[in-house]
């Protein structure tokens, strides 16, 4: 067997050959308009793993008749990028175009990213970057601005199957694996066809003969892809509160297990509980803050895997608990007035009056130490005297 990678080996030349990307792929679509053009164009490619971000960067440079350099910026320096720099001068003379790849260009920090500024401008270099992260916060505003952002979708289960069995055919391995191994692999795999035929690959140099059992071996057991820094561990938190907020308890339940199972941090979860329990049961169920902090201090003190325990008893009750989002939306509106109206007089009734002048100068006329005393006055500045922030 080669020792190139099946990976490798499976990857597509051309955007014929490759499998989903219908959105991005096809006639009228902006890959193949692109392509078709020859015209090469600043790209950044956003994406999930495996799903051909750097296969399409090189398909696309061979269609530009370019000259592809790869780097990676966990690993490249200023003195890599000076060298595809001085690669690029020399194409330039040669009337050669260059098409500079950058995979996961969100590692580059903005002194890094400025370095390519003037190079992409003058079209020196045309820049590919490829990042799993959300370019809109990654990638500095002068370099988004002068790139297409092109967005790559995991692949759906039936197109990893689809790139396994083009994988086994080419293997000639058809007689020795079997649809439900495939099939394992497939699920296994979150979208990453990269994984998939990783997994594939291993499973065929374990046995003869491919069953389910051989490819559990294979891929062993793997967590979701979630990265507590990236989208999804935002896109998964972002779905557990709004299924409390639905009252739906199997969603909730089951967007908590994502994120447990996932090694998600479970004080970070019960934090957002609390939030939750503040911001939108709120005087619906004034015990709800109270539960969701003693979920916040029991998870703590007692730890990993049993606090999921905890978790899921309180994401229940809170999940099922009435709503009442009207203390949230008049702190949110008081904020709002008070950043609108900060250098408003509070009243001249209302202030502090420690000496004599402002007493004289009417500072707390009218006050009196009392319990539930108030005067029938506006208490609000002037500016804002008929506003009505809490709404019962």
């Amino acid at each position: 067997m080669s020792r190139v990678p099946l990976a490798e080996r499976m990857r597509p030349t051309t955007l014929a050959e490759v499998v989903g990307q219908d959105e991005i792929i096809g006639p009228g679509r902006i890959l193949t308009e692109i392509a078709e053009k020859k015209e090469p164009v600043n790209l950044i490619f956003w994406g999930p793993p495996g799903t051909g971000k750097t296969t399409l960067a090189r398909i696309l440079a061979k269609e530009f008749q370019a000259d592809f350099v790869e780097i990676s910026a966990v690993t490249a320096g200023k003195k890599d990028v000076e060298i595809v720099v001085e690669r690029a001068k020399q194409n330039w003379n040669l009337k050669i175009r260059t098409v500079l790849f950058v995979d996961e260009i969100h590692r580059f920090n903005k002194a890094q990213q400025d370095a390519f500024l003037p190079h992409v401008e003058s079209g020196l270099i045309t820049l590919i970057g490829a990042t799993t992260e959300n370019p809109s916060f990654e990638v500095i505003s002068p370099l988004l601005s002068r790139s297409r952002v092109v967005v790559v979708s995991a692949l759906t289960k039936d197109e990893i199957l689809t790139v396994l069995r083009r994988a086994v055919k080419e293997e000639g391995a058809e007689e020795r694996v079997t649809e439900e191994a495939l099939d394992y692999i497939a699920e296994l795999s979150g979208g990453d066809a990269r994984s998939a035929l990783g997994d594939l690959e291993l499973a065929l140099s374990l046995a003869e003969k491919i069953d389910i059992r051989v490819a559990m071996e294979a891929a062993g057991r793997k967590l979701p892809g979630y990265d507590k820094k990236g989208d999804k561990h935002y896109d998964t938190i972002s779905a557990f509160i709004k299924s409390m907020r639905g009252s739906d308890v199997d969603v909730a339940l089951y967007y908590l297990a994502r994120m447990v199972e996932a090694g998600e941090d479970p004080k970070f979860i019960a934090r957002r509980m609390v939030i939750f329990a503040s911001e939108d049961i709120g005087l619906a169920g004034n015990g709800a803050l109270s539960l969701a902090t003693a979920c916040f201090q029991a998870v703590e003190r007692v730890g990993m895997p049993e606090s999921g325990l905890i978790l899921a008893h309180t994401t229940v009750a809170l999940a099922k608990s009435k709503k009442d989002r009207s203390s949230a939306d008049a702190w949110y509106k008081a904020l709002t007035l008070a950043r609108q109206t900060h250098s408003e007089p509070v009243p001249i009734w209302l202030r502090n009056a420690p000496t004599k002048l402002m007493k004289d100068l009417g500072y707390g006329k009218g006050q009196k130490w009392e319990a539930g005393f108030h005067l029938d006055k506006n208490y609000l500045p002037d500016a804002i005297k008929d506003e009505k922030i809490y709404k019962n």
